[in-house]
């Protein structure tokens, strides 16, 4: 009588898959589940700022263009996509264009030569196609670190933020969140090449391109530390080190570029500096921005907006500690921490500094979690209440207060 021998089972090779495992999907699945997964977050931020964007009407005599795509610094996004950077000011001299970074005129001017649509319309529509594609960007982060409920509910916080209204207007605001939060997706994914170009982009578009740079240098320079181990099975091999390698090389080329680029154009190094300093702007540690939000309590006559910005900064401190005490991934953190004290940090434009937060989605994810365990009703009257104060707000920022929003 035989015996019969007990098979010893093999594990498959981790180089190789093994007969019957599914293969990995490529990009067009993987992005399809995402859509499906996103559009109720989409819808919901779709709706929240059509509603913000509506309720101003009846209070203006502007058509929605002239007021989204025609107004304070839309001006001067317009005037480059049309004329180019060349040109002096009456108040901030020679090269005073150049203060304001090329990739959105760039886009602009693209959209007008490709298509019929005025400048105006193509300004207002890359903002609008970029502000879903931050709403996008913004859920995919949080789903991934909190949950599918609490990506939601950050979306629509962020559609309610009290200068929403914003992400409705031909600002660059819209289209750096949508880079900074798919650039901070890839670094979570460990899409490393990915979040070097998006840095890239971002150091493209706004001063605060160099906090999304430097959160993709950091994360790419801790993974190489974090996963040191010898080449071969279980180790780094060449493609593993030379991705977050690349990231480390490429991130800071877009900011770097124009910082050089305007330097050069000055004729000496700290020329984006200087060109800085004539718009008023100048990084002072907090100092300017402390002295007027004390302003805001020691004078007799304040504007809404002065009370606004001071309780929007104040928030998002206490918010970046919760985030800190909560550890939430790294990443997130560098990034937030980052863009407050570049805002908090920088003198001048203190009525815009609520606008220069609105990138720093993640101060919203200590708000969404408890959020989202509420019961349902809870968390649709807490909503409604603050769309009502928000649409309130817009409407006093664009047709009451007389300062860039």
């Amino acid at each position: 009588m035989s015996q019969v021998q007990p098979r010893t089972r093999v594990s498959p090779s981790p180089h190789r898959p093994a007969t019957g495992t599914a293969r990995p999907r490529g990009p067009g699945p993987v992005l399809a589940g995402a859509a499906r997964r996103a559009w109720p977050a989409l819808a919901l931020y779709a709706l929240v700022r059509t509603v913000g964007v509506l309720v101003i009407l009846p209070h203006t005599d502007r058509t929605v263009l002239q007021m989204l795509a025609s107004r304070f610094d839309t001006t001067w996004y317009m005037l480059i996509a049309e004329e180019g950077y060349p040109a002096t000011c009456p108040v901030q001299g020679e090269l005073c264009r150049y203060a304001f970074f090329p990739l959105y005129p760039g886009m602009i001017r693209t959209l007008t030569a490709l298509t019929p649509l005025s400048a105006q319309w193509a300004a207002w529509l890359i903002a609008v196609a970029a502000s879903l594609a931050a709403a996008w960007g913004v859920y995919a982060v949080v789903e991934r670190v909190a949950g599918r409920r609490a990506g939601l509910v950050t979306v629509v916080l962020w559609g309610l933020v009290p200068h929403a209204v914003v992400e409705s207007m031909a600002y660059t605001e819209a289209l750096f969140t949508a880079i900074a939060a798919w650039a901070l997706y890839a670094v979570l994914t460990r899409r490393w090449i990915t979040a070097g170009v998006l840095a890239v982009l971002a150091g493209l578009t706004r001063p605060p391109g160099a906090a999304v740079a430097a959160t993709v240098v950091l994360c790419a320079l801790w993974a190489l530390w974090s996963e040191r181990r010898p080449a071969g099975p279980g180790g780094q091999g060449p493609r593993q080190v030379a991705r977050p390698v690349a990231a480390v090389v490429l991130a800071p080329l877009g900011w770097l570029f124009w910082f050089g680029w305007v330097g050069y154009r000055a004729g000496r190094w700290d020329g984006y500096l200087r060109v800085q300093e004539r718009w008023g702007t100048s990084f002072d540690g907090g100092r300017f921005t402390l002295h007027r939000m004390t302003q805001v309590f020691t004078q007799q006559t304040v504007f809404l907006d002065s009370v606004v910005i001071a309780a929007t900064i104040t928030m998002a401190v206490v918010l970046l500690v919760v985030c800190h005490l909560q550890r939430l991934p790294a990443p997130l953190l560098i990034h937030a921490t980052l863009i407050v004290l570049i805002t908090v940090g920088c003198a001048g434009y203190f009525h815009s500094k609520a606008r220069f937060l609105i990138p720093a989605f993640v101060l919203l994810i200590p708000l969404a979690k408890p959020l989202a365990r509420a019961r349902p009703a809870v968390v649709c009257t807490l909503l409604t209440g603050a769309a009502l104060i928000s649409n309130a707000y817009g409407i006093y920022l664009l047709t009451v207060s007389d300062h860039s929003p």
